[in-house]
Parts: C-alpha cells; sequence; structure tokens
C-alpha cells in the first residue's frame, strides 16, 4: 500500500461509503469540528486551502462557505482577487454536490462559468443551492453558487457543470 492511498482525496473515491458525509456529520456537532473539517478539505485539495475557506452549513443540496479577507488574497485594486473567488466558488459547489451524492457515486468538474458583479471586499460568504442525485446514474448537473459580501450584496455568480456517476470498483 502506498501512503497517498490513505489521503482523504483517494478515500473518498474509492469508499463504499459518502467518506465527507461521514466525516462532516460525525464533526459538526464536537467544538471545533467545523473548523477542522474545513482544514481537512484544504489538504485534500492543497490549492483550495491556499483561501483558507470555513465551511459553516452543509446539508443535502445546500453549502455555505466563508473566506475571509486578507491580504494575501487580494489584487491590485484592493479587492478580493478574482481567482480566489472563483475557488470559493468552486468548493462551495464541490462540498455541496460530494455531501449529497449517494454512497456509490462520484463526480468530476467539466465546466465552470463565473460572472463578477462588483468588486469583492471584506468576508465572502458562498452558498450554493444544488440538485440531490437520488442515484449515480451518469449524468450532469448545473451547480449554481452565490457570493455575497457582508452587506448581503451579491459580488459574484457562478455555475458550475459537473459529471457525476459510478465509483469505480475497488
Amino acid at each position: 500500500m502506498n501512503i497517498s492511498d490513505l489521503s482523504l482525496a483517494s478515500l473518498t473515491a474509492t469508499s463504499r461509503r459518502n467518506v465527507l458525509r461521514d466525516l462532516w456529520d460525525r464533526l459538526r456537532h464536537v467544538p471545533g469540528g467545523k473548523g477542522l473539517f474545513s482544514t481537512l478539505i484544504g489538504r485534500m485539495a492543497p490549492y483550495t486551502g491556499t483561501i483558507r475557506a470555513s465551511v459553516d452549513v452543509l446539508e443535502r443540496g445546500r453549502a455555505e462557505v466563508s473566506m475571509r479577507d486578507r491580504p494575501g488574497l487580494r489584487n491590485h485594486l484592493r479587492s478580493v482577487h478574482a481567482v480566489a473567488l472563483v475557488n470559493l466558488a468552486e468548493l462551495t459547489a464541490n462540498t455541496a454536490l460530494a455531501y449529497a451524492l449517494p454512497d456509490d457515486a462520484r463526480f468530476i468538474v467539466a465546466g465552470l462559468s463565473i460572472e463578477y458583479l462588483k468588486k469583492a471586499r471584506g468576508t465572502i460568504r458562498a452558498v450554493c443551492e444544488c440538485p440531490v442525485p437520488d442515484t449515480s446514474e451518469r449524468r450532469e448537473y448545473q451547480i449554481p453558487v452565490s457570493l455575497r459580501d457582508a452587506a448581503g450584496d451579491e459580488v459574484a455568480r457562478a455555475v458550475l457543470r459537473s459529471l457525476v456517476g459510478p465509483k469505480k470498483p475497488s
């Protein structure tokens, strides 16, 4: 066995259960559990981890993820960089969809579009309400995400095109 076979990403892809859902359901009630879950997600996808986002709400068909504004995420206009926003949108959609999947399903992002509506400053909250697949049948889903600032103004909106299908037999 390779040490890389023990990564959360590898376990999620090969397990007979929905590991991400099991992990959230166990950690969310524990003090500091949401922070630990968010850190684990960031380690599972290291580039995504660079935005240091916090998964605040995760349930079937819904996720809310926040990202605090900090100098490392800003552009030359002193607003949150467009790539940090798209990273947050992808993380939110992927987490919502992954949580909603049946135990025998997996997914991959096949496309993404994003519309930037205004300069993003301060903490940004991304909200995703996504379809809940009831089977692992091969199908494409459109996953919408709205990104809002602390005042509630929408700063960006994204749509991920995700392909769901059955996990490969182990």
